[in-house]
C-alpha cells in the first residue's frame, strides 16, 4: 500500500507542463539518436547531462530518463531498415528484423517491435518498483565466478546463431575473440595484438566495429546487387499489430521480460548480451526454429522484449547499491550526484519522494512511446521507398559520421571502413556476422572475470564448479549447448529434407 502511495505522489511531481515537455524533448532526442547508427544512449544522456543544469532534480532526471527509454527502442530503427543496430543493444534485432524488411515487411517489423519494447520496459520497471531490494541482494552476491560463468553461458549461443554450417560460425566466433583481445592486458599492461599501433592500446572501439560490420557491409553487399529487383514494401499504415496477436506470444514476451530483467540487474551486462541471452533462449523453445535468421517475429519479439525490459531493472543496482547496470547509469549516476542525490541504500530514507518521480517518469515516457514511436515508425518506414542508391548512399554517410562523431577520430572511420570490407567478404562466403560480435562482447569480460577468478582462488580451477550459483550457470550452460546441437543437427535435416523434395520436383 505504501508503494502505491508513494507512486501516486511521484506521478503528481512530474504531471506538471514543464517535466510533461521535457520528458517528451528526451523521448524524441533518444528515438533520433537510437536511430542513428553510432550515435548510442549513452552518448545522448552523457552530451544532454549539462542540459539540465538549469533543472531541479525532478524533470532534469526525467529528461535523461526518457532519453535513455527513446534511444533503445530507436536502436531498432535502423536495425531493421538498414541491418546496422542503432544501439548496441539491437544487435540480436538485426537477424530478424531486416530479413523481415527484405520481405516486404518493414512496417510489421517496425511495428512490432515498438509494442513489445513498451511491454519489455513495463516488466523492467514493474521489477524495478517491487523487486530491487530482492534482485540487487542477488546480484551482490555475483563475484568473478559467477560472471565468468555468465559470460561462458552467453558464448554457447554461437552453435545456436552459426546457421547450418558450424564451423564457419566457430571461426567467426574466434575472429571476434582475436579483436576483442587487441589492446592492453587487462592485469599484466602487456600489449595484445596491437601492430605497434597506439590507436590500439585501449582496443578497437566497439561501435565503429559495430557499424562496419553491419552497416558498411550491407551497403557494400548491395551494391553489388543494385541491377536486383527490390521486394514489395508493405503499406505503412497498419504496422502496429493488435491486442490478439502479442497476447498469441504472451509466454515469450513475459519470458523475455523476465530474462532481461534478471540479466539487466546484474552490474556491468548490458542489454546487448540480454537481448543475445533472449534470443537464443526464443529460439530453442520455438515451434519453427528454422524460421530464426529468416525473418521469423518471435526472434524480433524476444531480442526487443529483452533489451527494453533491461531500462528498469538496470537502475536497480543503481539506486539500491550505487553500482550502475551499464554505461547508461553510470551517466546516471553521475547526473543523480550533480543534483544533489546520493544513490544506495539511504537513498529511499533521505529523497524518497524523488525516487518514486523517477519511477513515474520511466512509466510515463513508456505510454508516451505509444504515440511518438508510431509517428516516427511511419516516417522511417517510408524510408525504404527512397531510390537504393540514395538509401545506401545516407545509410553510409551517417555510419561515416557516427563513427567519426563518437570520438573525433579518423581512426575509428578507418575502423569502420576496415570491418566493412571484413563484414562484405564474410557476407559474400557465407560466414555469419553475430557469432564475430558475440564472441566480441562476451570473450573480453570471460577473460577478464576468469583471471579474477583464478587469483581469487589461487589458481584453483574447482572455484568455477565449487560455488553453487556458478554451478548452477554452468551446468545450463553446458544443457543448452547440448541441446543447441541436437537442435541443429534436427533443423539440419529438415532443410536436406525440404531441399531434396524440391530437387525431385
Amino acid at each position: 500500500m505504501d508503494t502505491l502511495v508513494n507512486l501516486y505522489q511521484g506521478f503528481a511531481a512530474v504531471l506538471t507542463i514543464q517535466t510533461l515537455l521535457v520528458i517528451f524533448l528526451g523521448l524524441v532526442a533518444g528515438l533520433l539518436v537510437g536511430a542513428l547508427p553510432g550515435l548510442t544512449a549513452t552518448m545522448a544522456v552523457a552530451v544532454l547531462v549539462p542540459v539540465t543544469f538549469g533543472l531541479s532534480a525532478v524533470p532534469a532526471l526525467s529528461m535523461l530518463l526518457a532519453i535513455y527509454v527513446g534511444a533503445i527502442s530507436g536502436g531498432a530503427v535502423s536495425a531493421i531498415l538498414a541491418n546496422t543496430p542503432g544501439t548496441p543493444a539491437s544487435v540480436a534485432t538485426t537477424l530478424d528484423g531486416y530479413p523481415m524488411a527484405r520481405l516486404g515487411k518493414a512496417g510489421r517489423a517496425l511495428g512490432l517491435s515498438l509494442m513489445v519494447s513498451i511491454i519489455g520496459s513495463l516488466i523492467g520497471i514493474t521489477a524495478l518498483i517491487l523487486l530491487a531490494p530482492v534482485i540487487s541482494q542477488a546480484a551482490l552476491r555475483f563475484s568473478a565466478p559467477e560472471y565468468f560463468a555468465l559470460a561462458f553461458f552467453g558464448l554457447t549461443m554461437v552453435v545456436g546463431i552459426s546457421g547450418r554450417d558450424l564451423l564457419k560460425g566457430v571461426v567467426s566466433a574466434l575472429l571476434g575473440l582475436y579483436v576483442g583481445f587487441v589492446g592492453l592486458d587487462p592485469m599484466m599492461g602487456v600489449q595484445r595484438f596491437t601492430m605497434g599501433n597506439m590507436n590500439l592500446l585501449g582496443g578497437f572501439s566497439f561501435v565503429p566495429v559495430l557499424i562496419g560490420l553491419f552497416a558498411v557491409s550491407e551497403v557494400l553487399y548491395q551494391a553489388t546487387r543494385m541491377g536486383e529487383a527490390r521486394p514489395a514494401l508493405q503499406a505503412v499504415r497498419n504496422v502496429l499489430p493488435s491486442i490478439r496477436e502479442l497476447l498469441r506470444h504472451k509466454w515469450l514476451l513475459l519470458k523475455s521480460g523476465l530474462i532481461g530483467t534478471g540479466i539487466g540487474a546484474l552490474p556491468g551486462a548490458g542489454a546487448d548480451i540480454a537481448s543475445l541471452v533472449s534470443y537464443n533462449e526464443a529460439k530453442r523453445s520455438s515451434k519453427h526454429p528454422e524460421a530464426f535468421g529468416k525473418g521469423s517475429e518471435e526472434g524480433l519479439m524476444a531480442s526487443e522484449t529483452a533489451n527494453n525490459a533491461v531500462i528498469g531493472a538496470a537502475m536497480i543496482p543503481l539506486l539500491t547499491l550505487a553500482i550502475p547496470g551499464d554505461a547508461v547509469t553510470a551517466v546516471l549516476l553521475g547526473a543523480m550526484r550533480m543534483h544533489d542525490l546520493r544513490p544506495g541504500p539511504l537513498l529511499f530514507t533521505y529523497s524518497e519522494a524523488e525516487v518514486f518521480a523517477m519511477y513515474a517518469a520511466l512509466i510515463l515516457a513508456v505510454l508516451m512511446l505509444r504515440v511518438v514511436g508510431l509517428f516516427m515508425v511511419r516516417v522511417f518506414a517510408r524510408v525504404m521507398n527512397l531510390p537504393k542508391r540514395f538509401l545506401l548512399a545516407g545509410i553510409l554517410l551517417f555510419s561515416f559520421v557516427g563513427s567519426y562523431a563518437l570520438a573525433s577520430s579518423f581512426f575509428d572511420l578507418g575502423t569502420a571502413l576496415a570491418f566493412g570490407v571484413v563484414g562484405f567478404v564474410m557476407l559474400r562466403f557465407g560466414y555469419p556476422v553475430a557469432p564475430l560480435v558475440l564472441a566480441l562482447i562476451l570473450g573480453p569480460l570471460a577473460e577478464d572475470r576468469l583471471r579474477q577468478a583464478l587469483v581469487m582462488s589461487g589458481g584453483d580451477w574447482s572455484i568455477l564448479v565449487t560455488r553453487p550459483i556458478s554451478a548452477t550457470i554452468l551446468a545450463l550452460a553446458v544443457g543448452s549447448l547440448v541441446f543447441a546441437f541436437r537442435q541443429q543437427r534436427l533443423i539440419a535435416r529438415m532443410q536436406e529434407s525440404v531441399d531434396d523434395d524440391a530437387t525431385k520436383t
